[in-house]
């Protein structure tokens, strides 16, 4: 770069001294020779007088050596700032091209100097541009490819509600397959479900289910506010859900099938067989063994009545009902079902739930605390008030929980044990979901499991 600078001044250098040089040998010219003479030669051989002195004063000299050197000087100036001229006027051209997104402009460089560097940067600059915008062609391309063949549907309106952006699923889904473009997207769904409808003027996600072309269709609506290209827009996802609600549906009844059909077999196979030997000992006579057999009998129909039950509880779990619960008698009722440390103080604030459904819940979690083979002063409750919710955390220092496990132990009958039901958890996650809140289940740093409940807090 240094040896380029050095070259264009060097030639600034060499035309401002051809400049100088031209200066001082035209004042020379006019004060000593060869004008002077040449002025006496005409008037005195010639007998051509052009009025002009012989001799000319320092002056009339100085105003005659400027007339001849301005044209000198006009084309000096043209020779200096031609190229430069002529780069500003590339590179006009150039950021207007690149203004209209035209990346195809360079400038031929045929310069040794730093302004051929400067082309050949601009040039190279150009090169990156074109590049990049043909990667980020492709990258679109091939977004909109996914994007218009993906089977949820997808709309983009502005900020006046009109649509910007439709796919392939949602011109079928709102408009018969026509473009949607332009269009006023409350508007056309105006012959759409009224429940489709709600939802899209609510702006919150939604699962719901509407009438459709004869048959019930479920959707996961998704809807997301942002800006792009400094303007407001609003993306809504349609999903189609039925097809996988359905599929999953038929999952859980065969699981439900498997669970109850292996418990029932567990109990009805030792009870057949007892009956039968409660048969051949009453025809042999021998009646000191039959109250063994019946009390066995009795056991085994128990624990197949309380199987029963609990998924009869769960399937019909009643509403919450929410009050106000004052905390220390909360907790005392609970001890007489459970043991625990509570860890940290009681909130001040009384909770609001249903306390009978609250209480089952942290009996089930307090048990699995002491039935994951942790110290029982090792298994603790605490409560902490967050904002407007409350937490309940239940943990332990069993070994905690897998992956795996840690991602299906929520799910209806789901067990990691022989004789579960998979129900326990199932029934904590309903029972707070149905209070607005939330279970989360998290391994501990220092080993064993945390079970946290977040419940909303309100007021009588």
């Amino acid at each position: 770069m240094r040896r380029g600078l050095s070259s264009l001044e060097s030639r600034m250098v060499l035309l401002l001294g051809l400049a100088g040089v031209s200066g001082a040998l035209v004042y020379a010219g006019v004060t000593q020779w060869p004008l002077p003479q040449m002025l006496v030669w005409m008037r005195h051989d010639m007998g051509i007088d052009l009025g002009a002195p012989a001799h000319f004063s320092f002056y009339g000299a100085l105003i005659v050596s400027v007339l001849l050197l301005l044209p000198l000087t006009f084309w000096l100036g043209h020779r200096v700032m031609s190229p430069i001229t002529k780069l500003l006027r590339a590179l006009e051209g150039a950021v207007a091209s690149y203004r209209d997104g035209d990346f195809s402009f360079s400038i031929a460089a045929s310069r040794r100097d730093e302004l051929g560097e400067l082309i050949r940067m601009h040039n190279a600059l150009g090169q990156t541009l074109r590049e990049q915008r043909q990667n980020l062609a492709q990258r679109e391309l091939l977004l909109d490819t996914v994007v218009q063949n993906t089977p949820v549907a997808l709309v983009l309106t502005d900020a006046s509600g009109r649509v910007t952006y439709a796919n392939i699923a949602a011109r079928h889904l709102f408009n018969e397959g026509r473009t949607l473009h332009g269009l006023d997207f409350i508007e056309l769904l105006s012959d759409s479900p009224e429940a489709l409808r709600r939802a899209v003027e609510g702006g919150e996600d939604a699962l719901l289910t509407v009438e459709m072309d004869g048959g019930e269709e479920t959707f996961h609506l998704s809807q997301r506010s942002f800006r792009l290209q400094g303007r407001p827009h609003r993306l809504q996802l349609f999903r189609r859900m039925t097809r996988e609600l359905s599929r999953q549906e038929v999952a859980t009844w065969k699981r439900v099938i498997r669970v109850i059909s292996h418990e029932l077999n567990n109990s009805l196979a030792p009870i057949s067989s007892l009956a039968h030997s409660g048969a051949e000992l009453a025809r042999r006579g021998d009646t000191t063994r039959l109250p063994g057999v019946f009390a066995t009998i009795g056991e085994r129909a128990r624990h197949l009545h309380g199987f029963i039950a609990g998924y009869a509880s769960f399937a019909k779990l009643p509403a919450p009902q929410p009050v106000a619960i004052p905390w220390k008698s909360f907790l005392d009722g609970l001890s007489l079902h459970c043991q625990f440390q509570l860890r940290g103080s009681m909130p001040e604030q009384p909770g609001w739930f249903d306390a009978a459904q609250i209480e089952q819940v942290l009996i089930n979690l307090i048990k699995n605390a002491h039935e994951s083979g942790s110290a029982d002063d090792e298994v603790t409750l605490s409560l902490t008030v967050i904002g407007r919710d409350l937490r309940i955390e239940v943990a332990d220092r069993g070994p905690g929980m897998s992956e795996t496990v840690l991602a299906q132990a929520l799910l209806p009958f789901y067990s990691t044990k022989r004789s579960g039901t998979g129900l326990g958890l199932a029934l904590a996650r309903e029972i707070v979901e149905a209070h607005g809140g939330r279970i989360a289940l998290a391994n501990r740093e220092d080993g064993g499991l945390r079970v946290s409940l977040l419940l909303p807090l309100g007021t009588k």
